[in-house]
């Protein structure tokens, strides 16, 4: 979205995510960014000017006061500048919650991470005025697709083997009954006349007899690119990998 809008001129644009507290971060970027920019920079210097042994107890506070913030459904500018920190001083900047919903990555190996980024934040919370920001499932955004709309989907990737399925974005898990209902939906879409790109795992990594998006996708055009993967438990597993992209045109 930020590459599009930075290029070209658009007149309404749409973004949601079921991750609450994303969007509010997000909006708190947008209509808050003087007041999230001075609660980033006090985290920042507690942090940053502590010895090991206290950064560790700082981020597991921080990560417990976020999570209360979570369970009561806080919409607080404190709760998008513990979202911001934690993805910063966790582990690979991973997001994942248990089945209670709860953050529980740990804490990551960084000598001075940069937990405020003042000049991007301004940056991001300019390009985000005129967004409509929308705490929903894809589904939601019904209302908005015509046949002028380019729509990107960005679901959680289907698992390339079970030992990779270690993470959840938020409590509901998607799994592949869920990608049939949005490989629904995305046609659905398309047959409105919409531009549509969506992205997934390529399960012929693993099972090249695996044709479960080839067959789910067999009316759309689908590209195997080469990507990066920078989140393995072993580092030697990280590197290229193929992933899908699936269009209509």
């Amino acid at each position: 979205m930020f590459d599009v809008i930075s290029r070209y001129k658009i007149n309404d644009v749409y973004i949601s995510d079921i991750n609450r507290e994303l969007i509010q971060t997000y909006i708190a970027i947008r209509d808050n960014f003087r007041e999230l920019v001075v609660y980033l920079k006090s985290l920042e210097t507690m942090y940053l000017s502590a010895n090991d042994d206290v950064r560790k107890e700082f981020y597991y506070k921080s990560r417990e006061r976020f999570n209360i913030l979570k369970s009561i459904s806080s919409e607080s500018i404190e709760i998008a500048a513990l979202f911001i920190f934690l993805n910063r001083t966790c582990f690979n900047g991973l997001y994942r919650v248990n089945s209670h919903g709860a953050f529980n990555v740990p804490q990551g190996s960084y000598k001075n991470p940069t937990i405020c980024d003042e000049h991007n934040l301004l940056t991001v919370s300019e390009k985000l005025c005129g967004v409509k920001i929308i705490c929903a499932d894809y589904m939601e955004s019904c209302d908005f697709i015509d046949g002028n709309t380019f729509v990107y989907f960005d679901p959680p990737y289907r698992p390339l083997t079970v030992t990779a399925n270690f993470t959840s974005y938020a409590e509901n898990n998607f799994g592949d009954k869920e990608q049939i209902e949005l490989a629904y939906f995305i046609n659905e879409m398309s047959k409105r006349g919409a531009y549509i790109l969506a992205s997934n795992s390529d399960p012929k990594n693993t099972d090249e007899n695996d044709d479960f998006f080839d067959r789910l996708y067999a009316q759309h055009n689908i590209t195997r690119i080469n990507a990066s993967r920078a989140i393995n438990s072993v580092g030697s597993s990280r590197g290229r990998i193929n992933e899908l992209l699936i269009c209509n045109v």
